[in-house]
């Protein structure tokens, strides 16, 4: 303050002329005061000079000069404390610094001492403007002296503003309009009067005492024959409509609203009937639609402030609606001269009913509305419906010609002058159906049904109103097509049923309540049926109504209710014979559209978009497993690969167009066409891989490449996936990589170096778009966020079958030199320059050594930060359930001793990782349970019956004594059990194969590298377990030997690229080697009950190389290269899991992850190190006993104990890694046996007979 100045204070007042200079019009336009306060806060906002203007200049440097030291020193301060793992965005610096500065002291003082510079500088410029006012007003007293001939009244000029007349508006003047306004006043002196009315702020009109008197008496003149009194008084309603508050908008749209409301009542004013129609050229008809027109504008507008004030003001804006639309004429002359009622005139300039939809929208507003309807206002609903029936009747009933020359109004923005009394009541029916489909959405709107109609006996129902919208799209006429590409809306009964349908199909409550019965399906679905009876669709069904049905079925076989409804109709239980449901129906005309089956469109221009509609509506239902099971008969996979290389065969003929040549535009419309069909065609196959047996018959297709490669630029192109699905590519792209052709497939396609190199980007090059304010910290996580996504995708894509694909029998590069410029393009790439870091060279040719290698050591063995190698190294070597083996923290301990744990890095490995839980086996002798189950292998019946009560005994032990069968007691009962069901033909699947190789035979045979490896595995597991001795190691080394020469004479031979198709099982056989275990290191008895197991079904899916090349299966399957545990177990594990665990089901969608990719990891290594020795001896023994579909419960009682984790990883973001690398805490097989046993009940048959579909059927 000392050092203001007079000549700071007069540059001040300058620069705060010059900005009340340049915003002069904004503020004098104001109506209040407040509003040009109003203004003044936004300038920023809307002015674009704003940081142009001196002051503002002068105001930032003030600021800079006072606060801008502690500004840098608190950002300094604020980027320093920072996590060093974790990123903060410029916005969130800018946050948090902000907040800080206000709170501050200088801020405060600064505050202060500006506020009292601007009080001397203001005072100062009003004292000026009042000694300069004062000189202004003694000038002009001087003038007027001067001047004797006359004096200025005060409506004597119209460039005063209204922010100035606000001051000489009062109740006297007010009452001057009123006695100026009176029908007895000369013309013009009533216009004036208007005029000034209009010129005057409506706030200052409405608070004046005279108000109510004025509000009626122009409500009285709107009735005044001359139009353009009329007009005026609707101008000044429109300005009040929107410079005024809700409570005097209130007052001028109820009193229009009665006054439209006595007006239709009184038989004296000439309202036109339908007969004559509406002509808008005539003056009494524009005056009328004016009048509506600005009450239906108000009606959309008030919504978005209503809330803001009492609720009563709200209800008496809705009821006088109400109140005017439900006037009703007398009904007893013709139907022809009957007078139109105020709807028909709302519906011509509101004919979609906006005001209702916007009525309908916000709970506050919604409640008042339904409950007038249904209190006092029902007419107007019934009078909607009856239009409704009214329409459709007239097109059953009436000739197409007839009915399309009433239904012209498609066109109704082309009309200019006249409309015609069927036009009126075709305005009116479209603005019915977009009321009443706006009214079925919400609970109580549903509850004003069924409705009664004079016209009919039965009430309508729901569902009655619901297949009448549903026939209107293809009973109802069709609309000539526009010329004109750029048209207006589309307002044919077709389009608009269509429209009403689909946002009832996203509400799902909705959805469930009208539209999910057979009622509605049978009815949108009729025309179908007729095609495929061979007879006329409908009276008026075209491509374009097909095009409709299938977009809607589209819409209701995306949600799992409809889904559910178009597979099995509405009673699943049902046992009555019954037309084929709408799933099948479906199907059966698709294929017949794709095969080319059905004459009566062939050759129109539509056919492939109507082909394309229902192709979309089977790939919503084939893109679930339980969709597929119900359509794999109609083989819509080959239709779709034939109908796809016939596209693509015509695609390559297109001619290539010569300039200057008329037909230039022809040919690229069709070869545009044709494109979009085929890449329809390729995302319709595509979708078949979204399920593991939909992989499968998409590779028999053969088109595989092509598709993932569809998928891929689609991806890159950063496109949905498809409109109706939720999530994007990652649960597609984990189902492919499950396979070893899809692995491939991806690789061709760019998909795996386009991931890698974003990868390297993230990892050596950062983000070019991340505003520096600080150096790059060192991330201390295993993964850095930047690289999250990137590193899960590649979780995903390595399952072992991609892998094996992808680096087997390869090489490290191992290179002397790398550039700096040599960006990775393959998982071999990867390995070599982040992981393998074996050379100076590799390790110089990394921006980010520390960062790069991390992640290259997490991705390769899913584990965390390098400082935690302890953890890798005894991870990697020891193996055992959760209970079985200690593996060391990831993180340091508080204490004075962070880390107790013994490093290894030789062996043996310290003992105190390893666990002394270890379950022993119990004396079989002392149990009376099992001695009754040991009993029954005594007895010579081998009948269903003995089985099934040896099955009951197995069931009754795990249940009660689950510990008890292990050791030599599981021994003894697996052998006899699978003896017993070897020699009964009935439970034998495959056949006997004779096997006469001897030790000495198989001797110098070779095992591969992994074999070997998992036999060390196996006895060091073993030896820990207690169960193998000295020299195990060569006798699992001999069974394995025996197991691929006795496989080899059961394979098929094959030519294929594939690596997993070239050689024996490429992974170690994990179950001989359980096997093995079980039966305590006697080789002799293992490759026994091997060859007898062999012959049943169970051996199918517990023992993979069992099937691996297999005579046994068809050729198509071998080539595939997919295990039908991939096909078939993981498949109804999808299955079963959406339908039994939902929430997991969703889960996995969210994390674009696939549960058939973790589950065929658990089944392939027969679940070692994820469950305890004793739990995986009873998951074998539970599917030897029980049967193979126990493998598929019992993965669905694994997701169900882990739902909490799934769920928490889920929101994590880290599913994949918590799936892939912890282990099943807590999870028992005896304490899921009740639930699995219902699940057998509800799902044995079907899982059953799938499973014994598998192999080559005998001719």
């Amino acid at each position: 303050m000392a050092h203001f100045s007079g000549e700071d204070e007069a540059m001040l007042q300058a620069m705060l002329r010059q900005l009340f200079q340049s915003v002069k019009e904004k503020i004098t336009g104001a109506p209040s005061l407040e509003c040009a306060e109003e203004i003044l806060l936004h300038l920023e906002e809307t002015d674009e000079n704003f940081h142009n203007y001196e002051f503002v200049k002068y105001l930032r440097q003030y600021i800079c000069n006072t606060l801008g030291s502690m500004i840098e020193e608190e950002m300094e301060k604020w980027t320093s404390d920072q996590n060093q793992g974790e990123e903060f965005g410029y916005d969130t610096v800018v946050q948090h610094v902000t907040k800080r500065t206000q709170e501050s002291k200088e801020y405060k003082e600064m505050i202060h001492s500006l506020k009292n510079i601007m009080m001397i500088v203001v005072e100062s410029m009003i004292n000026k403007f009042e000694e300069d006012e004062i000189r202004s007003q003694e000038r002009q007293k001087k003038i007027q002296k001067e001047k004797s001939s006359s004096y200025c009244t005060d409506n004597c000029s119209d460039s005063d503003s209204s922010f100035n007349q606000s001051y000489k508006f009062c109740q006297g003047k007010l009452q001057l309009i009123l006695d100026q306004l009176d029908p007895g006043q000369p013309k013009e002196v009533r216009y004036e009067a208007l005029q000034t009315l209009c010129s005057a702020p409506p706030s200052d009109v409405l608070n004046c005492e005279n108000w109510t008197t004025l509000c009626e008496k122009l409500t009285v003149y709107l009735s005044d024959p001359d139009p353009v009194f009329s007009d005026r008084i609707l101008k000044f309603y429109a300005q009040t409509f929107t410079l005024s508050p809700l409570h005097m908008t209130k007052e001028i749209y109820t009193s229009l609203a009665k006054y439209l409301e006595l007006y239709f009542l009184s038989r004296e004013n000439n309202i036109p009937t339908l007969s004559t129609g509406i002509d808008i050229s005539n003056p009494n008809v524009t005056h009328l639609l004016k009048k509506i027109r600005l009450l239906n504008e108000y009606q959309k507008e008030a919504p978005s402030f209503w809330i803001r004030h009492p609720e009563k003001y709200m209800e008496e804006i809705v009821e006088s609606t109400l109140s005017l639309l439900s006037v009703k004429h007398d009904q007893s002359h013709l139907v022809s001269q009957k007078i139109l009622d105020p709807i028909y005139f709302l519906a011509l300039v509101d004919t979609k009913a906006v005001w209702f939809k916007k009525w309908m929208h916000a709970y506050y507003s919604r409640t008042t509305v339904l409950r007038l309807l249904e209190k006092k206002y029902k007419s107007l609903i019934t009078t909607a419906v009856q239009q409704c029936v009214q329409y459709f009747e007239l097109c059953e009933t009436m000739k197409g010609d007839e009915v399309l020359g009433h239904s012209k109004s498609c066109g109704i923005k082309q009309k200019t002058f006249y409309y015609s009394g069927q036009e009126l009541q075709y305005i009116y029916f479209i603005h019915s159906l977009s009321l009443l489909g706006r009214l079925l959405i919400y609970t109580q709107g549903r509850k004003l049904f069924p409705i009664k109609l004079k016209t009919r006996k039965d009430s309508v129902s729901l569902t009655d109103l619901l297949v009448l919208f549903t026939q209107l799209i293809y009973r109802s006429p069709t609309c000539p097509k526009m010329t004109s590409p750029g048209h207006l809306e589309d307002y044919s009964p077709a389009s608009m049923a269509t429209e009403v349908l689909c946002i009832l199909c996203d509400q799902k409550e909705c959805a469930i309540e009208c539209l999910y019965n057979n009622t509605v399906i049978e009815a949108l679905l009729q025309p179908v049926h007729n095609l495929m009876k061979g007879t006329k669709a409908a009276p008026n069904c075209c491509e374009t109504a097909l095009i409709h049905i299938a977009h809607i079925l589209a819409r209701i076989a995306s949600v799992e209710e409809g889904l559910t409804l178009l597979l099995y109709g509405e009673n699943m239980n049902s046992s009555e014979e019954k037309s084929p449901t709408g799933a099948h129906l479906i199907a059966q005309f698709s294929k017949k559209l794709l095969d080319e089956d059905i004459s009566i469109f062939s050759g129109s221009e539509m056919f492939p978009v109507v082909k394309g509609a229902f192709t979309s509506v089977c790939r919503q239902i084939y893109g679930t497993c339980e969709g597929l099971q119900v359509l794999i008969p109609y083989s819509l996979h080959e239709s779709i690969a034939k109908a796809w290389k016939k596209t693509s065969l015509l695609s390559e003929r297109i001619p290539t167009p010569v300039e200057g040549s008329d037909s230039i535009s022809l040919v690229s419309q069709e070869s545009q066409n044709i494109m979009a069909w085929e890449e329809n065609l390729l995302d319709d196959l595509l979708n078949f891989a979204a399920t593991p047996k939909g992989l499968l018959l998409l590779q028999r297709t053969g088109a595989i490449n092509e598709c993932v490669t569809f998928m891929f630029n689609r991806y890159a192109k950063k496109l949905q996936i498809s409109r109706h699905k939720k999530f994007g590519y990652g649960v597609l792209v984990t189902q492919v990589a499950s396979t070893a052709a899809g692995a491939i497939a991806l690789q061709n396609s760019g998909f795996i170096n386009a991931l890698i190199t974003e990868l390297w980007a993230n990892l050596e090059c950062g983000r070019d778009d991340v505003r520096v304010t600080h150096p790059r910290s060192t991330p201390v996580d295993p993964i850095d966020q930047s690289c999250q996504k990137s590193f899960l995708a590649l979780v995903n894509l390595l399952s072992y079958p991609a892998v094996f694909e992808l680096v087997g029998n390869q090489n490290l590069p191992n290179k002397t030199e790398y550039s700096l410029r040599e960006v990775p393009t393959s998982i071999i790439d990867i390995i070599d320059r982040l992981i393998i870091l074996n050379s100076e060279a590799k390790i110089r040719s990394l921006f980010n050594y520390e960062q790069s290698h991390i992640f290259g050591l997490r991705e390769f063995i899913i584990d965390s930060l390098s400082v935690e190698r302890n953890h890798v190294l005894v991870r990697i070597n020891l193996i055992g359930g959760p209970m079985e083996r200690i593996l060391p923290p990831r993180l340091l301990e508080k204490g004075d001793e962070p880390y107790p744990w013994p490093m290894f890095s030789s062996y043996p490995l310290p003992n105190c990782y390893l666990s002394d839980c270890v379950t022993r086996s119990t004396d079989l002798k002392q149990d009376n349970d099992l001695g009754k189950l040991l009993l029954h292998f005594k007895m010579s019946d081998k009948q269903t019956a003995w089985i099934e009560n040896c099955r009951r005994q197995f069931c009754k032990i795990m249940k009660a004594k689950p510990d008890i069968i292990s050791g030599s007691a599981l021994v003894e009962l697996l052998e006899k059990f699978v003896l017993h069901l070897s020699e009964s033909p009935s439970e034998c699947y495959f056949p006997s194969v004779e096997y006469t190789a001897t030790d000495a035979n198989v001797k110098n045979e070779n095992l591969s590298s992994v074999q070997q490896l998992g036999i060390k595995m196996t006895v060091r597991y073993g030896k820990f377990l207690s169960l193998l001795k000295d020299g195990a190691e060569n006798d699992l080394t001999m069974v394995l030997k025996h197991c691929e020469r006795f496989l080899k004479q059961q394979q098929a031979s094959i030519k294929s690229p594939l690596l997993c198709l070239q050689r024996n099982y490429t992974s170690h056989d994990w179950f001989v080697s359980s096997l093995f275990i079980i039966m305590l290191g006697d080789k002799d008895k293992t490759f026994r009950f091997l060859q007898q197991f062999s012959r049943l079904l169970t051996s199918a899916f517990l023992w993979l190389p069992r099937l691996h090349i297999s005579r046994y299966l068809p050729a198509d399957t071998i080539e595939s290269g997919i295990h039908p545990v991939y096909f078939c177990s993981t498949h109804y594990i999808e299955m079963l899991l959406k339908a039994e665990v939902p929430l997991v089901f969703s889960a996995f969608h969210m994390s674009g992850f696939a549960p058939s990719q973790i589950c065929m990891q658990w089944i392939t290594q027969c679940f070692w190190n994820y469950l305890d020795w004793i739990e995986i001896c009873h998951y074998i023994a539970t599917c030897v006993f029980l049967g193979p579909d126990y493998q598929v419960y019992i993965c669905i009682a694994i997701f169900k104990h882990l739902q909490q984790d799934i769920l928490q990883h889920t929101q994590t973001q880290d599913l994949q890694v918590f799936l892939k690398e912890e282990a099943l805490h807590g999870f028992r097989v005896s304490d899921y046996f009740e639930y699995m046993e219902i699940l057998e009940q509800n799902y044995r048959p079907v899982l059953l007979r799938d499973m014994r579909n598998i192999r080559v059927q005998s001719t």
